[in-house]
């Protein structure tokens, strides 16, 4: 087992990998660095792996899947992801990995929005999508990550081991974090330098695209996180439409004396029931995600006990 590992997704990194790899060498001897190629075209195994890199593959497209097969096949202590486009600095790298393997840390996120993100990052949709996502995720979760889509992040063992990889792009990192929020894992936050890419790097990243998968993901995790506080505001949504169809109908009664719209009536009625079902579907998955995080919590007191008996 690795002391420290350095997972380096690629796809199509040849302008940026040799630095890369060469940079978190120096910054951390001790560490094996690990580049998994996604497919591409521009021999970026080739150099990573000249360059001193142990150089895995991944066939199926996309970061998401990238990290599963990483977090599946290597194991180590203390694990530092980073991306292949040399845009996160190394220096910061051990003060990362220390947070995790002499702090207790289970998530470390390298902070690029309380740094230099929003002067060296030049597509202004990504400075607003950052802060939207980081706005909504810690509303919604109660957190305090300053930085929800940080390619930059060190974890310990309990967590990668634990943790359900279900993306398959760039909604990645929005995952990770709201489990690690959700569980209650040991976060911590360090603000790192930030530069936007070298020339002849070009970015994977659609912000329209990729910018709505990951919103996609966050009102999918709500409903699978929160299910009551999810289900509870549809609930409310369909009594406001059944009060609102039925006080005309009600006022009208009390004035004739007769029920002039019966169709209305009863689609009022429909919207209210429908309402309650809502609601208690939010109760009975509400049960359910709390006996979930029970067993969760017992599987990783076990999982840590094995662990520190081997």
């Amino acid at each position: 087992m690795d002391n420290i590992a350095v997972l380096i997704p690629c796809y199509n990194e040849a302008a940026t990998i040799g630095k890369v790899v060469g940079d978190f060498r120096a910054a951390l001897p001790e560490a094996v660095i690990y580049v998994y190629d996604n497919n591409s075209t521009d021999h970026t195994d080739e150099i990573a792996r000249a360059a001193g890199a142990v150089v895995g593959y991944e066939h199926r497209q996309g970061k998401g899947n990238v990290i599963r097969t990483m977090f599946r096949d290597i194991e180590a202590r203390c694990y530092l992801m980073v991306d292949g486009d040399d845009t996160y600095p190394a220096q910061c790298a051990r003060q990362m990995v220390d947070a995790v393997l002499k702090e207790g840390a289970d998530m470390v996120v390298g902070d690029r929005l309380s740094s230099t993100y929003f002067q060296a990052n030049k597509r202004p949709f990504h400075n607003t999508g950052n802060i939207l996502v980081r706005k909504l995720v810690n509303r919604f979760f109660h957190g305090s990550i300053q930085d929800i889509m940080t390619g930059y992040r060190a974890f310990s063992r309990l967590f990668v081991k634990t943790c359900p990889v279900l993306s398959r792009g760039f909604e990645l990192e929005t995952e990770m974090s709201i489990h690690a929020l959700d569980k209650n894992f040991a976060l911590v936050n360090i603000p790192v330098d930030y530069r936007d890419r070298p020339a002849g790097s070009q970015s994977k990243l659609n912000t329209y695209s990729d910018g709505a998968r990951v919103l996609m993901t966050i009102f999918r995790l709500v409903k699978d996180y929160k299910p009551l506080a999810f289900f509870s505001t549809l609930a409310l949504l369909l009594a406001a439409l059944a009060v609102g169809l039925f006080v005309p109908v009600f006022l009208e009664y009390l004035d004739t004396g007769l029920v002039a719209r019966f169709p209305t009536l009863i689609v009022a009625g429909f919207f209210f029931l429908g309402g309650l079902l809502t609601f208690c579907c939010g109760l009975i998955l509400d049960t359910v995600i709390k006996k979930e995080r029970q067993n969760f919590e017992l599987w990783l007191n076990l999982l840590r006990s094995t662990e520190e008996r081997l």
